[in-house]
């Protein structure tokens, strides 16, 4: 990995001699794509150019370091920050601001290296995760040797039968073996209990109507986008249920 590099630092030969440093780094390279001696034209930098990582001196005429490194915390794409500086005393604050190492000066080649290894772990396990959270969530059904990852976007409602659950989506049920507690517990926004045997998908109800199972003639049942079927309510879940349907009114 070559960590594309802004060099912050409000005196010319400072910024030559991290040049000549970086030249000397190869695991990971650095590749110097730019250099500003105060904050507000290192600002506009981060603005307009792809950055893996910023060694950004602290103290500098008007907007110094600490105030540019605060400005990215709210980027998700933010490059990783190195201070560098004369001044230890500001490592708490480096540190409290998400920078991933703290130079003092004069900086030791060695010392640089470390510094962006850090960046380049840093870098690499923030797109790892991210990558993930790209991934929609999912219930992996497994049927007959074959393995299926249905979204759990898809997901109308699950019942409990005996020792499996039913998982319905619009175009199929699947068998699961699993816990509706489990999946209430983790997704207490997205799936509503209805029925100590049911979880519905809160997105998905459409429409509460009074239901005869043969059993209760004044019980009540769900209306569901896109399944015929509808779903028992019961009478100890119905205000929670009817709470839900204000809410999305």
């Amino acid at each position: 990995m070559t960590l594309r590099t802004l060099i912050v630092d409000d005196e010319a030969l400072a910024r030559s001699r991290m040049r000549t440093l970086l030249r000397d780094c190869t695991s990971p390279a650095a590749d110097v794509v730019a250099e500003a001696s105060q904050g507000a034209e290192a600002q506009r930098h981060l603005a307009a150019l792809a950055l893996d990582l910023v060694l950004l001196d602290v103290h500098m005429p008007g907007v110094d370091g600490i105030e540019v490194a605060r400005a990215l915390r709210s980027r998700p794409d933010a490059p990783a920050v190195v201070f560098v500086t004369a001044h230890a005393s500001h490592a708490v604050t480096a540190f409290d601001l998400d920078a991933v190492d703290y130079l003092t000066k004069p900086v030791r080649a060695e010392r640089l290296q470390q510094a962006l290894q850090k960046a380049e772990r840093f870098l690499k396990e923030r797109r790892a995760l991210q990558a993930e959270a790209q991934v929609p969530e999912a219930v992996l059904i497994q049927d007959r040797g074959r393995a299926e990852r249905v979204p759990l976007s898809e997901v109308l409602y699950l019942k409990s039968e005996y020792k499996y659950l039913t998982v319905r989506t619009a175009t199929r049920s699947h068998i699961l073996d699993g816990s509706l507690n489990e999946f209430e517990e983790r997704y207490p926004n997205r799936f509503l209990r209805v029925h100590r045997n049911a979880l519905v998908a809160r997105w998905a109800i459409r429409a509460l109507e009074k239901y005869d199972d043969g059993e209760d003639a004044e019980g009540w049942a769900l209306r569901l986008d896109a399944i015929p079927e509808p779903v028992a309510v019961s009478r100890r879940q119905l205000a929670a249920v009817r709470e839900v349907l204000k809410e999305t009114r």
